[in-house]
């Protein structure tokens, strides 16, 4: 399996190992498959029988086909182990009618650790596979949980060192001291005057400057990625929605070929995405329903086909979220309008803030997504409703979901299966204030006193986390951030 950008036609084919190692394509596009492999039934019938590890081993050796079967095995182990996730990595959670697949039950109590648990180890096997001689330097621009997640992935992992950058006042608390408190002696932590989009500019911007990767390279390093621009990312994702796919089937809830609906709280488009192409892989997926919060960008090009950043931004409940460049958009646009249109559309962005895509390609998207946004207030009760009448707990990200889910009703009247991303925990103070609670001044008082609330346990990474010292407390403007290397 090679791969090509998105922004080049018959761009020069890449490996998947070089597609790990490097992170974003030359002319600054991302890296797609030049082809989708398929899954028959007997191929989802196999997988059905076989754990997490096994599944994630076949479905990862569709892709990264220049890795051995026996390394992604030795990797999908290391990564998905009881140890870490206490269980099973992806298990289901049957609320109402719903189905929640619960992706946070991992080191870091969010759905991130699904990809940057293994992802690191496949980073490590690129550099011995292309020949390269110097380290990587992994840039990560964050909204919050994927700092965590590749700060406790690549921790004190060999030839590499990682640098990430947050905005100051746009990530929880918990998120914060879970960064600022990182161990590892390979790993650095920045918080940035600014949002999301201006820290993920940021990086695409030290990524494109020459002078940078030369002064890097004088130090033996070259720069790579951990976001989801990465394919390195992206592609174990796709694992967890054929995973919970057959977990339903093999738990008689779904029979083969039944057509199952998938929600999913959406920032930069990679979670959705992963679904999309399993779909094209041939998962029986129907519809996919995008779930914004305020920042309803998504929403808006979903429903009329423009895509406009040029608007207000917002601070919200579910701060994951709070994006409006949504950067794996971009490998949708690919896979419906080709490399040309795609670079255009990315120039217009760029140059413009704006870009419109006609109706026969909004009918192609519209046939397999749906668009829907939940305000703070909506957020908040749904996450109140769902406790009160089922016991079940969610986060403010999954609540966004669950809105979305509720607002789209399948003519079909297919299963949902929603995506659950993080643990309430890790935003105690808005699920207390949810619940009609009154909220300590304290993050890690409202841990106790959500837990007393509601008795579903606190994961044991945040219940320690109150006492973890603080190494990193520096912050700088979005144009001094090459400047903190």
């Amino acid at each position: 399996m090679n791969y090509i950008s998105t922004r080049t036609p018959d761009a020069e084919k890449r490996s998947a190992a070089y597609v790990i190692k490097t992170g974003l394509a030359p002319d600054g596009g991302l890296f797609v498959p030049e082809s989708i492999p398929t899954l028959s039934k007997e191929d989802v019938e196999s997988l059905i029988g076989m754990d997490y590890v096994s599944r994630a081993t076949y479905i990862l050796s569709l892709f990264l086909t220049d890795y051995t079967k026996e390394e992604l095995k030795a990797a999908a182990e290391a990564a998905y182990s009881v140890e870490k996730f206490g269980g099973p990595a992806a298990p289901i959670a049957r609320v109402g009618d719903d189905y929640f697949l619960e992706l946070w039950h991992g080191p870091t109590s969010a759905f991130k650790d699904m990809a940057l648990q293994i992802m690191p180890r496949l980073l490590s096997l690129s550099l011995g596979k292309t020949g390269e001689t110097k380290d990587a330097y992994i840039l990560v621009a964050t909204s919050g949980d994927t700092g965590k997640a590749a700060l406790e992935g690549y921790c004190d992992v060999d030839r590499v060192r990682i640098q990430v950058f947050y905005p100051v006042n746009g990530v929880s608390n918990i998120q914060k001291k879970q960064m600022a408190s990182q161990k590892g002696n390979n790993v650095n932590v920045v918080s940035i005057n600014g949002n999301f989009d201006d820290a993920q500019s940021g990086v695409k911007a030290i990524f494109a400057d020459e002078n940078a990767r030369s002064a890097l390279a004088e130090k033996g390093y070259f720069f790579s990625s951990a976001n989801s621009i990465n394919w390195g990312r992206l592609a174990p994702q796709i694992v967890y929605y054929i995973s919970a796919y057959c977990d339903l089937v093999a738990e008689d809830e779904l029979k083969y070929g039944e057509l199952l609906d998938v929600t999913v709280p959406t920032g930069n488009f990679g979670n959705i995405l992963a679904a999309y192409i399993a779909k094209k892989m041939g998962l029986p997926l129907g519809k996919l329903v995008c779930a914004s919060n305020k920042n309803d960008i998504l929403t808006d090009f979903i429903n009329n086909g423009v895509y406009d950043k040029r608007r207000e931004f917002f601070t919200t409940v579910s701060p994951s979220m709070d994006i409006l460049i949504s950067s794996n958009l971009e490998r949708l646009l690919w896979f419906v309008l080709g490399a040309d249109k795609t670079r255009e559309c990315m120039e217009s962005l760029n140059r413009e803030g704006i870009y419109t895509l006609d109706n026969d390609a909004m009918e192609i998207i519209r046939a397999d997504f749906a668009g829907y946004s939940c305000s703070e207030e909506e957020t908040k009760k749904i996450i109140s409703d769902i406790f009160e009448e089922y016991g079940y707990l969610c986060d403010t990200h999954t609540a966004v979901a669950a809105n979305a889910a509720k607002q789209y009703k399948s003519a079909q009247g297919n299963k949902m299966l929603v995506v659950s991303t993080a643990s309430p925990y890790k935003f105690a103070p808005a699920v207390l204030s949810s619940l009609g609670e009154e909220v300590p001044a304290d993050d890690f008082d409202a841990l106790d006193k959500l837990f007393a609330v509601t008795k579903c346990a606190i994961p044991a990474n945040l219940a320690s986390l109150r006492d973890a010292e603080v190494r990193f407390t520096k912050t700088v403007d979005p144009s001094d951030m090459i400047g903190s290397l």
